[in-house]
């Protein structure tokens, strides 16, 4: 076995990810025109990953952060929301159902479904920002914090 580095080939899917930065940053101005078309016919010559990352290297966190306003993320999430919502509709009906059929003097599933409303409460406050995490985490841009790993 050779010692040389082995080449992975670059997916369609990975070049339009890296397009779709690259339209974000012309979009949010951090890229010119003329530099964001010369950027996109690199990435669509590509074959191989290892050319794709230069391509946004000099931008802010690698342009990743650009990609959470596009309407397909701003899609996905609004999805991911409706399935949480189902879940915990599904959920509150079976605590309903166990309260109905068990002798309970008292209505607890109130707990288990507002907690579980909760979540969903705060997967929708999430919506409008994708990069908030933790509130010690801060936005992407922040860098990471001194404590975090290098995973």
């Amino acid at each position: 076995m050779s010692t040389e580095s082995v080449q992975l080939r670059s997916s369609n899917a990975e070049r339009e990810r890296v397009a779709t930065i690259l339209r974000a940053a012309a979009a949010d101005g951090l890229l010119t025109l003329e530099e964001a078309d010369e950027r996109l016919a690199i990435v669509y010559a590509s074959q191989y990953r290892d050319e794709l990352t230069p391509v946004t290297a000099d931008l802010p966190a690698a342009g990743r952060h650009l990609l959470t306003n596009t309407p397909e993320e701003r899609a996905a999430r609004r999805s991911g929301l409706i399935w949480h919502g189902a879940v915990v509709a599904v959920i509150a009906a079976l605590l309903v159902a166990a309260w109905a059929a068990s002798d309970a003097p008292f209505f607890w599933p109130i707990w288990p479904i507002g907690f579980l409303l909760f979540t969903v409460f705060a997967h929708a406050r999430r919506l409008n920002r994708p990069w908030a995490g933790p509130p010690w985490a801060g936005p992407p841009w922040a860098g990471r914090p001194p404590w975090a790993g290098r995973f």
